[in-house]
């Protein structure tokens, strides 16, 4: 696991974003479309993003003490 995952999905994320710019449909909802587009792609590589930070990089330590109680 690295960092360097984000970066490649977050290009994956600009082409996407980029495609379905250029390929939404004329008419009446075109800015409507182009903009759920990018805005969900934009906030599913976010949460994703958020997560897999928080599990590469854990802000706390789990603690292994006092888990089992021991049996003598």
């Amino acid at each position: 696991m690295s960092g360097y995952n984000l970066i490649w999905v977050f290009i994956a994320v600009v082409i996407a974003s980029a495609a379905g710019y250029v390929l939404t449909p004329k008419g009446d909802n075109q800015t409507v479309i182009r903009t759920i587009i990018i805005m969900t792609l934009a906030c599913c590589y976010m949460s994703w993003a958020i997560t897999y930070l928080a599990q590469l990089h854990p802000l706390i330590v789990p603690k292994k003490t006092g888990m089992r109680p021991h049996l003598e």
